[in-house]
């Protein structure tokens, strides 16, 4: 009876630390739209101004894939340790490398790249203000509470959004645009690196995640040097393409009550537009007391599904 009840009480207490929801549904593979939503404008004129097309920087990142054994091991062993399928992980680098840059012929090339980077010196800062003196403003005050990178990064990225994008607060006007746009992007805006296209903003968010799972430093915004080259080197870089999934799914489990896990389309629009967790809180919102809303791929992840069986060949 003792051993009964010292079990019942157990398992009372780990309901407890469980999510608000009773049962998590599991999201549908496939796509949920018909016909691939549209591609954006930036990403079409990028394709063209560089004479090639989304079918051929397709069909280069896959053959990528296919004949680097090394690249795919890595990526399977990446993927064991963050618990998550590795077509996750293939769909990213897939979508990114098809949309957003052309791919390297060699896993080879992304090394060499990522060490032209080393011993150069970058700052995060807008308008001669760097980021670390930014946040110490008072209307990031509440975020000091947060007690790792996700929670604290996610924090001051809400807070600019709501305070200071577009705005002109003390005497200072601010872009409307992203934060990471803003003060996270040295070269110019929008400009991501290596072989996952790992934005800093997102690599400082990863840190502790990454740093607890695969033991690589801590990142630091007073030190862009380091963060560039975490995203820039391959090995580094694969384990933040896997912790962002793995938070994506674990954002949609705990906040909207749904298992993305089965559908790489998803996940991969996830890795491409960001915010996990405000977006499984806004679709959390609309599935309130009503038909349950499942979550839809955008163009990048569209593909993703839509090239499925041929991408998981790879593996």
């Amino acid at each position: 009876m003792r051993r009964f009840l010292i079990i019942f009480l157990t398992v009372i207490a780990s309901l407890a630390w469980m999510p608000a929801f009773a049962d998590v549904l599991v999201v549908p593979p496939g796509n949920r739209n018909v016909e691939q939503p549209p591609v954006p404008g930036a990403s079409v004129r990028r394709t063209k101004g560089t004479k090639t097309s989304f079918d051929r920087k397709y069909e280069k990142v896959r053959d990528l894939l296919a004949n680097d054994h090394e690249l795919v091991s890595k990526i399977k062993a990446v993927a064991r340790a963050y618990g998550i399928d590795p077509i996750h992980i293939v769909g990213a680098i897939v979508g990114e490398h098809t949309y957003n840059v052309d791919a390297y012929d060699r896993l080879q090339t992304y090394y060499v790249k990522a060490a032209s980077y080393a011993g150069e010196s970058f700052r995060f800062a807008y308008n001669g203000e760097s980021v670390d003196s930014f946040v110490a403003r008072p209307q990031f005050a509440a975020c000091e509470t947060k007690k790792d990178s996700y929670g604290l990064w996610t924090c001051r990225e809400e807070v600019w959004e709501a305070k200071f994008r577009g705005k002109t607060v003390d005497g200072t006007s601010f872009p409307d645009n992203r934060f990471s746009a803003v003060f996270f992007q040295p070269f110019y805006a929008g400009q991501t690196f290596g072989l996952g296209q790992v934005n800093p903003l997102t690599a400082l968010m990863l840190s502790d995640l990454v740093h607890q799972v695969s033991g690589y430093d801590r990142l630091d915004e007073k030190d862009a040097g380091a963060v560039y080259r975490a995203i820039m080197e391959p090995d580094i870089s694969l384990a933040f393409v896997a912790a962002s999934i793995r938070k994506s799914i674990d954002d949609y489990k705990s906040i909207a009550g749904m298992d993305i896990s089965h559908n790489p389309g998803v996940t991969a629009t996830l890795y491409n537009v960001g915010n996990s967790r405000q977006r499984a809180a806004a679709l959390a919102a609309r599935n309130q007391g009503g038909a349950t809303v499942w979550p839809e791929e955008n163009y990048y992840g569209w593909l993703v599904n839509d090239k499925l069986d041929e991408l998981k060949a790879l593996l």
